[in-house]
Parts: C-alpha cells; sequence; structure tokens
C-alpha cells in the first residue's frame, strides 16, 4: 500500500482497510453535460467507482462522515431514473386527484339540497364487508448485494464537504461496520429467514385463503347476471322479468311463462330418435363381422366358379 498512487485518470484513490484485506474506491467529482439538471448537484456530488459489493448506505455515509453531512446515496443511473419517473408519476397522480376532487365538489354543490335516491336492496356503506389482511411472514433485514464494480452518486449536503472527500487520505481508512449481517452470517440469516417456524406458515396461509375466497365471493356477485345465475334480494325474492315469449330472471335461469304464451298452448312436441346400436361395440360383434366378411368372399368365389364352367360347356367350337 506505500506504492499506491494518490490519483489515477482523474479520480482520488481511497483505500479502505477491513480486518483481514484492503478495499479501493475511487472518487472524482461529478460533471454533468446538462446544465438544467438539479438531480445531481455539480457541486455538491461524489462520484464513486467500484464501491464494495454489501455497502449500504448508512455505512457509505459514515466512512465520508468526517467530510460532512451526507444528503442521500443513490447506485447507478437506473435508479435515479426510476426516482425521476415515480416523482413525475406522483405529480400527474396529484393533478388526477385535485381534478377529480374539484369534480366531486361541483357534483356536490349541484346536488345540495336535494335528498339522493337510495336504489332498491342498496346496502349502507357502512355495511360493507371488509376485506381480511393477510399475515405477513416474518423477515429479516438483510443487506442488498450488488454487482462487483458497482458505482453511486454520493450528494452532500454542504458545497464544501466535497473539497474535503476529494482529498487523497494519508492512509486507509477503517470501513465501518453495522448491526446488519454480512459476509457467512448473511447467507446464515437468509437461509433461516426462508423456513419460516411452522405457526407462522400456517398463520400467513390461512389468512390468505380468507382473503382469497373474499374476492372470490366478491367477483361471483358482481358477475352473477354473466353466469346465468338468479340474482335474489335481501327479502330472499328472485328478481323476475318479462321479456318476450317467456319472463326470465334478472340473472339467468329458469324463466316464466307469460299469459300470451300460456293461451298458445305449445308444447312443442319432438320426436325423440331411438338409440341406434353399434354394430360393432363389443368383441365378439367385431369377430363376426369379420367372420361373415369371409363367408360371402368364399361364396361370391364358388359361385364366379361354377359360372366359368358352365359357360366352358356351352361352347360349340370343340377342337379337340
Amino acid at each position: 500500500m506505500a506504492n499506491l498512487p494518490k490519483l489515477l485518470s482523474g479520480f482520488t484513490v481511497l483505500p479502505v482497510s477491513y480486518a483481514h484485506s484492503t478495499h479501493i474506491i475511487y472518487a472524482r467529482a461529478h460533471t454533468s453535460a446538462k446544465s438544467k439538471n438539479s438531480a445531481f448537484p455539480v457541486d455538491r456530488t461524489l462520484f464513486l467507482v467500484n464501491v464494495p459489493v454489501d455497502a449500504t448506505d448508512r455505512e457509505i455515509s459514515l466512512f465520508f462522515k468526517h467530510c460532512g453531512t451526507v444528503e442521500r446515496v443513490v447506485y447507478d443511473r437506473d435508479a435515479l431514473d426510476e426516482e425521476q419517473a415515480g416523482d413525475e408519476t406522483e405529480d400527474s397522480g396529484d393533478e388526477d386527484e385535485e381534478a377529480e376532487s374539484s369534480m366531486d365538489v361541483d357534483a356536490s354543490e349541484k346536488n345540495e339540497g336535494q335528498p339522493r335516491k337510495k336504489r332498491k336492496g342498496q346496502k349502507d356503506a357502512k355495511e360493507k364487508p371488509v376485506a381480511p389482511t393477510v399475515v405477513p411472514l416474518p423477515t429479516v433485514p438483510l443487506r442488498t448485494l450488488r454487482k462487483t464494480g458497482n458505482n453511486a452518486h454520493l450528494i452532500f449536503l454542504d458545497a464544501s464537504s466535497l473539497a474535503k472527500a476529494l482529498a487523497p487520505p494519508p492512509k486507509p481508512r477503517l470501513w465501518p461496520s453495522s448491526e446488519e449481517p454480512k459476509g457467512l452470517a448473511r447467507y446464515a440469516a437468509l437461509y433461516d429467514s426462508r423456513r419460516p417456524p411452522l405457526d407462522a406458515v400456517k398463520a400467513h396461509a390461512d389468512s390468505s385463503m380468507d382473503l382469497f375466497e373474499f374476492e372470490l365471493a366478491k367477483s361471483k356477485q358482481q358477475s352473477a347476471y354473466r353466469k346465468g345465475e338468479a340474482i335474489i334480494d335481501e327479502d330472499g325474492f328472485t328478481l323476475v322479468t318479462r321479456g318476450g315469449a317467456y319472463g326470465q330472471t334478472l340473472g339467468g335461469g329458469v324463466g316464466v311463462a307469460n299469459k300470451r304464451f300460456q293461451a298458445t298452448g305449445r308444447t312443442g312436441s319432438r320426436k325423440k330418435k331411438e338409440p341406434k346400436e353399434k354394430e360393432t361395440f363389443y368383441a365378439f360383434q367385431k369377430a363376426e363381422k369379420q367372420r361373415k366378411a369371409v363367408m360371402d368372399l368364399k361364396k361370391n368365389f364358388e359361385a364366379d366358379k361354377a359360372r366359368i364352367e358352365k359357360l366352358k360347356e356351352s361352347r360349340r367350337f370343340k377342337p379337340y
């Protein structure tokens, strides 16, 4: 480590000391071609390369604590793009909510003073069943492992902290430790988290089945008309409407004939076709059919043979 350069291709070399090894992080000031990009302030952002694969935000913040307060840490550029996309969707969602709320206010002002009509069989909002909640499985907070050579953007709270972070250190600094398991302890904790106790699994499975049955009953109630099931009101009566020659229930099912149809007296009698027995259904029937075909061939052969002999005898010319 004595021959380690302080600068390399414009990057400041920051050696990190572990218990049994040394890791190298390369840092430089962030430069952006877009001046209007406020996500990464140029005067407060430090660009890091070769960040440890198991590094956390807290550990990186503590490592650069002597330079100043760290505002946030962003890993890779894709994470930032996702943040910006999320902010845009949130802004658009807020605008939609404001528009909907204004529409609701206008509608409420228009309908103010007019009592709302309640449909037959409609229940109050308080009587709606509440969906059951799923009991989650126990989890263990584990650090995220990233690819080797991962980069990150470190944003300081003050611009003066950037110059302190780019100053080459006189000796390797110790990497801060955290309470989260790392190394072999992380994989042991991951192994234990994927094998929760039986009572926790049972509670999670039971609550999931309750939610599934609730959603199934809800969807079945909404699609009762399309599936042809009769709709029963709160008093226990099947709702029936008249249409065409037959009266029909709202959900389908058994129809009730109206007076006009009953007066005609049509019974709709149709002759049922008698079932035809298959000749070769059983094995013995197939064998009998084949035997009969062979006997018919022999019989036709003997008849043709006798006819040919009769034609020979009837010929008048006999040379010998």
